[in-house]
């Protein structure tokens, strides 16, 4: 989710859907809102010579979107043998349990509530799935249960609402905490230096080709918001709502709402660290 409209990093050109790299195709799920921008990103991710295939957050409860999921893949000489999920909320997880259903597949997430089989995800977790290496990378913030997904061989990762196509993401307080999504933004970046990632396939948007420059965006952008919502404080703006108000009033009023889960993430975080 996104209250921002404009991001620096390189999109990639073209219409959002189709395939992204040699193991990733995009499925977009008709679910555009100010808040998923052209809709939900749904990958489905395999092995160029393999017959199965790994499914990446199937979107809403829509299953004619659902359906296209699968067909896609069949199109391609593929069975979903797996879903995973980048984190729990609707855009992304809701039709989950009825992908499960159609696919008769297992669904792995962080969170036990969403899983539908004995197996969860967690750190040092690889996804090997008809020989695909997917690294499972934990980046809470914008939600506790937020993961994403390193795909090595294409220098990629999934990154869910973690890091998006366009704009920047919400820290969903009270789950989501800014100290968690500085550590998760500083994880990825450390992807890019150390690991060769350069594609962002994101939960929302277009294809990012710059990943280096998009995450060392967002840690600038994050640290010039929290000085402005610092400052405002310091000039007597106290509630939630005043802040978003002084710092977020060159935003679309109908994303406040939205920003202003993030300035009480923010506020926790300077409250935590003695600087307010």
């Amino acid at each position: 989710m996104t209250y921002a409209s404009a991001l620096p990093g390189q999109p990639r050109g073209g219409s959002i859907g189709g395939p992204a790299t040699d193991r990733s195709f995009c499925v977009l799920a008709p679910n555009a809102s100010p808040m998923t921008l052209d809709g939900t990103n749904t990958w489905i991710v395999a092995e160029p010579d393999s017959d199965l295939a790994v499914v990446i957050d199937p979107g809403p409860l829509d299953d004619a979107h659902l359906k296209d999921v699968i067909a896609t893949a069949e199109r391609a000489g593929r069975r979903v043998a797996l879903t995973l999920l980048t984190h729990g909320h609707p855009d992304h997880a809701e039709g989950a349990a009825r992908f499960a259903e159609l696919t008769r597949t297992s669904v792995r997430a962080l969170d036990p509530a969403l899983r539908l089989g004995d197996e969860g995800l967690g750190l040092r977790d690889v996804i090997t799935t008809g020989g695909l290496e997917l690294r499972v990378v934990p980046t809470p913030g914008h939600t506790a249960d937020s993961l994403s997904f390193h795909l090595p061989a294409d220098g990629a990762v999934l990154t869910g609402d973690t890091v998006l196509g366009r704009g920047t993401t919400v820290v969903a307080h009270p789950d989501g905490r800014l100290g968690d999504y500085l550590d998760s933004l500083r994880r990825l970046r450390s992807l890019t230096v150390d690991d060769g990632v350069d594609t962002v396939l994101p939960g929302h948007g277009p294809v990012l080709n710059d990943a280096r420059g998009v995450v060392e965006y967002y840690l600038a952008h994050r640290a010039n918001r929290l000085a402005q919502v610092e400052t405002a404080v310091e000039d007597g703006h106290r509630t939630p709502s005043e802040v978003v108000a002084r710092v977020y009033a060159d935003v679309d009023r109908s994303l406040w709402p939205a920003a202003e889960l993030s300035v009480r993430a923010q506020l926790d975080y300077l409250r935590e660290h003695g600087l307010i």
